[in-house]
């Protein structure tokens, strides 16, 4: 009886991987809605539309809250955003006083190609 037993929960819990796992609300956007986000995403921001010269969380958040009416908190952007493989980069600084023509010419001097 308990070879029974131990065999019967051994399939109960085969059962059990091909299940969705569901931990905690369902999301507030659906698939087509993320998948349109992703897309101004990639675009950029119209400045002419959206008032901004690249994507912040929080113009996203309006932008969501104008085109779908769901309102999202702007970490709650932020969690979409790393989903849908996006990630968060920065221009490299260039010190004020940097003189382009004069690293050309000490690039092109350099024994290294």
């Amino acid at each position: 009886m308990e070879g029974l037993a131990n065999s019967a929960a051994i399939k109960e819990l085969e059962g059990l991987t091909d299940r969705p796992r569901r931990n905690g609300p369902r999301p507030r956007l659906s698939a087509e809605q993320q998948a349109q986000v992703a897309e101004w995403v990639g675009q950029g921001p119209d400045l002419e539309r959206d008032g901004v010269v690249r994507w912040r969380c929080v113009d996203l958040q309006r932008r969501i809250l104008k085109e779908f009416a769901v309102s999202l908190h702007e970490r709650t952007v932020g969690k979409l955003l790393r989903k849908l493989s996006f990630r968060r980069l920065s221009v490299r600084p260039q010190h004020p006083q940097t003189k382009p023509e004069e690293q050309a010419v000490f690039r092109a001097a350099l024994p290294i190609s």
